[in-house]
């Protein structure tokens, strides 16, 4: 009678290749993870970068803001995003900076934007995600 089923070396090949293919793949899946979370933050970011020169064409000037999920002043509601809940605006002279830093699984990613004039281009620096 032939024996049927797997011998143990053949079971623990089977283990190991499975064990070289984790280890590749969970970083990846990691960095893709993040990367999703990270557009969150680049959605609030261009919200309120929006709303910012809104507020500039009416009033000539930026609004300092720092709240938590929600600014009456910029009409910005971030209580339904997960992971950027809060964001800071400063203002020097004719520009602003708007920053959000990431809670829970987004911990360590950031997103910046610096806009320089209203007639510039702003430029957006996203941290704590590789590309």
């Amino acid at each position: 009678m032939g024996n049927k089923g797997f011998t143990l070396v053949e079971l623990v090949i089977v283990i190991v290749i499975v064990g070289i293919l984790s280890i590749v793949a969970v970083p990846i899946y990691r960095g893709y993870t993040r990367k999703s979370m990270l557009t969150e933050g680049k959605s609030l970011i261009s919200a309120i970068e929006k709303q910012e020169k809104i507020y500039y064409v009416e009033f000539a000037n930026y609004l300092p803001v720092s709240a938590t999920s929600f600014s009456t002043a910029l009409d910005i509601d971030a209580r339904a995003n997960k992971y950027f809940t809060s964001f800071q605006v400063t203002v020097s002279g004719a520009s602003f900076t708007a920053e959000t830093t990431g809670i829970g699984g987004a911990t360590g990613i950031g997103v910046t934007l610096n806009s320089p004039d209203i007639k510039q281009q702003s430029v957006l620096t996203a941290t704590g995600v590789s590309d």
